[in-house]
């Protein structure tokens, strides 16, 4: 017993070694569009490498392995069609994150071939993969800048609803999204909430790209470009972050955090929207995620406790920790004299 015990155990050790395999198939099964290729239905393989200037031999092997996560179905041999989870692979999906997935392929993957630079240092590996710091190589290449940007509109179009669910957001008031991308999250909580006003706020090329007049809320949003570490709109009922911080170390977190403190008004509430790492050992996705953001940009994810030190020390007091249906939590913030 004891011997099928530890084989057991190595086949773990072997299977979670072998996970890049698969990531690596889904990367490039985004990057080729795979998925919108089988939108009208199931595709021969051969057909699908006519299409995307593959080998149809490699091709097939790849598509029957992510056939076996549940990304793709073989419905006859050597015929491939999409999945309920295969279908959030194509690009006009409502819940599509086909543009986070390949962009992770040719970013992300390689960045963490050098994840022993960020292991040994402590200083993320971007510059070393891509020879720039993240935010100037998004800056000085437009077409991966756009790609980010749909990227981060992808996961705010995933998480919007349980977050605007989670949270009893005002019926009346100026919300300022700080680092808000194009405005998906705050568009869904002015649409949410009809009584309140929005500012979105972002680097000036970032928010040239936002949402707000296809939503139709040009006549309640402003939109104004300028830096999180600069001087940031004032005058906000409620300030409003999400997954900003996790890119900085604690040192920028804190610039960040004292600089919204200056822009609030008494009464003004903050409200970060970000991977709270749970205590223990249970899997929790912050968990890769925290290695993630130390490798790519020497940022990390934090626990709740790490969380309540910063805010403390910018000045404010912690409210609630509150938990929504995504894998985002919120945490709460509020200046002192407005604690109750």
């Amino acid at each position: 017993m004891s011997g099928a015990l530890e084989q057991d155990e190595s086949l773990r050790l072997l299977a979670l070694g072998d996970g890049f395999i698969y990531a690596r198939a889904l990367h490039l099964a985004a990057e080729l569009s795979i998925a919108d290729l089988l939108a009208e239905g199931p595709q021969p393989t051969k057909e699908l490498a006519r299409l995307t200037s593959t080998d149809p031999g490699t091709l097939h092997s790849m598509l029957r392995a992510l056939a076996g996560c549940g990304v793709f179905t073989e419905v006859a041999q050597g015929c491939f069609g999409l999945t309920a989870v295969g279908e959030r692979l194509r690009s006009d999906h409502p819940r599509s994150v086909r543009t986070t997935i390949a962009q992770s392929g040719r970013i992300t993957a390689r960045t963490f071939q050098h994840a022993d630079h960020a292991l040994r240092t402590g200083d993320g590996a971007f510059a070393t993969a891509f020879g720039q710091p993240f935010w100037e190589f998004l800056r000085d290449h437009p077409e991966e800048g756009a790609a980010f940007d749909t990227a981060m509109q992808e996961h705010s179009r995933v998480e919007r609803g349980a977050i605007v669910e989670a949270y009893d957001f005002p019926d009346t008031g100026r919300i300022v999204d700080v680092g808000g991308g194009d405005g998906t999250l705050l568009a869904a909580v002015l649409r949410a909430r009809p009584g309140t006003t929005g500012v979105l706020f972002d680097l000036p090329h970032v928010v040239e790209r936002n949402c707000i007049e296809e939503e139709g809320l040009t006549e309640r949003c402003e939109i104004t470009g300028g830096d999180i570490f600069g001087e940031l709109p004032a005058g906000g009922d409620l300030y409003l972050m999400k997954s900003v911080l996790h890119g900085w170390n604690d040192s920028d977190v804190l610039t960040i955090l004292r600089g919204c403190r200056r822009a609030m008004n008494p009464g003004s509430r903050l409200l970060l929207v970000e991977r709270v790492i749970p205590p223990g050992d249970a899997a929790h996705t912050s968990k890769a995620f925290d290695f993630a953001m130390h490798v790519m940009a020497g940022g990390q994810e934090r626990t709740g406790d790490e969380y309540a030190r910063l805010l403390v020390e910018a000045g404010f007091a912690v409210g609630r920790f509150i938990p929504t249906g995504s894998v985002q939590s919120i945490v709460e913030a509020l200046l002192p004299s407005s604690q109750t």
